[in-house]
């Protein structure tokens, strides 16, 4: 187990759960508890760490001693194996294991989660051995329950359908549910769960790593780079190139824009990059579109400050909906204009706010994904006003605002446990 040195408190603003629980108890949860929250220990079960939730999980080791047990090593198809997986400053075990039939399975994680004498237990939605493990341990040991998850729709594999039944007695059964947003929330609620018990954690990146001032030679050597005019304007989409993301509606979109003052800027790698570029030149696009491949994390940041807009046109698949789209935060920290799809979860979930900070359009339509960048293009007073809606919003939108709420439903779901024990 990595121990983290000694770290100051954070000074966190109390906050409320589940919206809807103004009228169940949401008052109790701003109530301040009578134990001294460093005392409790809390296991954090989840697939890997990653650099999106690297500062989060140091941030919840502050308030509460957490050990994480990541039973993944970030092969999962949806996360790029440039990404790779993290090491913070804080207790964290990266178990051994083996895959049988695409599930890990990660033998060592009862015994640590009986020996640690947790207090509670908390536990991601992904792994198809560690989350039922997870829980049982957790009831055997009489311990409070937390799931964490951003699932808002229903996967259609055969897997997913065997699972369904056990996640809705889940959704049912646990002391918390600790959500990405408030479509999250709704999609729980449909599904059973008990509307007092939800938490929404708003999802977050760190922002000081995104939002530094990027100097103009910074964006002019990247233009430079990829051969791209100084007058044009950069239309770009950073992320991973998959069916999901909705990459061929945009080149479709581009293509019917019939710009000769734009380039179509993609970032990012994955398995449809061969199937895109092949779209390209069909559409005769490739004079005004640049496949840049993967981009370090720690670069992306002047590709945002040099587009004019970004956009994620995610689908809905068969397998997937983008459960947020971090990208999105990512982009609004440079004061970005986005358009979104209405099948990304930073819309439904309230960061995208359509006019205010940026345009949602249904997913899946060419035309309405046209028509909202010709919008853009054109409407240089529109693109001002987001432009400062994306700057205020996400100047709220934070981790520490994550913590916060993932405190409340810990502090909840021990004040529960101990009533019904008394």
């Amino acid at each position: 187990m990595t121990r983290s040195p000694d770290m100051p408190e954070p000074v966190l603003e109390p906050r409320s759960g589940y919206p809807h629980n103004d009228s169940e108890g949401a008052a109790s949860h701003r109530t301040p508890t009578s134990y001294e929250p460093r005392r409790c220990r809390v296991a954090f079960v989840h697939n890997f760490c990653s650099h999106y939730t690297l500062r989060t999980f140091e941030l919840l080791s502050r308030l509460f001693h957490v050990d994480f047990y990541f039973f993944s090593r970030g092969t999962e198809r949806y996360w790029l194996k440039e990404h790779g997986v993290q090491r913070g400053r804080f207790n964290h075990n990266y178990l051994s294991g083996f895959s049988i039939l695409g599930t890990r399975i990660s033998p060592t994680l009862p015994y640590y989660l009986i020996s640690g004498r947790y207090d509670v237990v908390v536990a991601s939605i992904s792994g198809r051995f560690a989350l039922p493990i997870t829980y049982l341990v957790a009831r055997l040991l009489r311990r409070p329950f937390i799931l964490y998850t951003g699932i808002w729709h229903h996967i259609s594999s055969p897997t997913h359908s065997l699972f369904r039944p056990f996640l809705r007695f889940l959704y049912r059964h646990a002391d918390a549910i600790v959500t990405y947003g408030i479509h999250v929330a709704r999609f729980l609620e449909n599904e059973g769960a008990v509307p007092s018990r939800l938490f929404i954690a708003p999802h977050a990146v760190d922002n000081n790593a995104y939002n530094r001032a990027v100097a103009p030679g910074e964006i002019r050597s990247l233009r430079e780079r990829l051969h791209i005019p100084r007058t044009h304007k950069i239309l770009l989409y950073l992320g991973r190139l998959d069916e999901a993301k909705g990459v061929d509606i945009l080149l479709e979109a581009f293509a019917a824009l019939e710009r000769q003052d734009t380039t179509l800027l993609i970032v990012g790698a994955g398995p449809a990059r061969d199937k895109l570029e092949t779209l390209a030149r069909s559409f005769a696009l490739t004079p005004h579109v640049r496949f840049a491949g993967y981009v370090r994390t720690n670069e992306t940041v002047v590709y945002y400050a040099a587009a004019y807009v970004y956009i994620l046109p995610s689908v809905t698949t068969r397998m997937s909906k983008e459960t947020w789209g971090l990208t999105v935060n990512e982009a609004m920290n440079q004061g970005t204009p986005v358009v979104v799809s209405d099948a990304v979860g930073a819309a439904a979930g309230g960061l995208v706010r359509h006019g205010v900070n940026g345009l949602i359009v249904p997913q899946n339509n060419r035309q309405a994904l046209t028509a909202a960048l010709y919008t853009l293009l054109e409407n240089d007073t529109l693109r001002a006003s987001l432009r400062q809606g994306a700057y205020d919003t996400i100047s709220e939108w934070t981790q520490e605002r994550m913590v916060d709420n993932f405190k409340a439903a810990i502090d909840f779901a021990r004040r529960a446990s101990s009533l019904s024990r008394s």
